[in-house]
């Protein structure tokens, strides 16, 4: 435990947050700009991995493991996310034989 907090001490907090800001900015964006139903899923799973990066370096640069803690709860949601999300994105498939998420218009009544 000791080697990873003088790991992630030995780079300024500052990179953490804006290679964190990078990762989330790109995540939104191909949540807003993409129309690809697994495309828009593997964005907020890198929303999520910027959020878990961003907790690990403030929860080692504290010295505070509650941080870390918390990760494995946002991975435990985004692990369970992934499951739902890709059966529902399996069965709007079978339906219409496209994961273009335009296309669920047509499953409104």
């Amino acid at each position: 435990m000791e080697s990873v907090i003088q790991s992630i001490q030995g780079v300024p907090l500052n990179h953490y947050i804006l290679f964190s800001a990078i990762i989330f900015t790109i995540g939104v964006i191909g949540v807003l700009i993409r129309r690809n139903a697994i495309v828009i899923f593997m964005s907020v799973e890198l929303m999520l991995n910027a959020v878990n990066l961003l907790l690990t370096a403030f929860s080692a640069q504290r010295g505070d493991a509650s941080g870390q803690v918390f990760v494995f709860f946002i991975m435990a949601l985004a692990a369970a996310e992934v499951a739902v999300g890709l059966a529902i994105i399996v069965m709007i498939y079978r339906n219409t034989n496209s994961t273009d998420i335009n296309v669920l218009n047509r499953l409104k009544w």
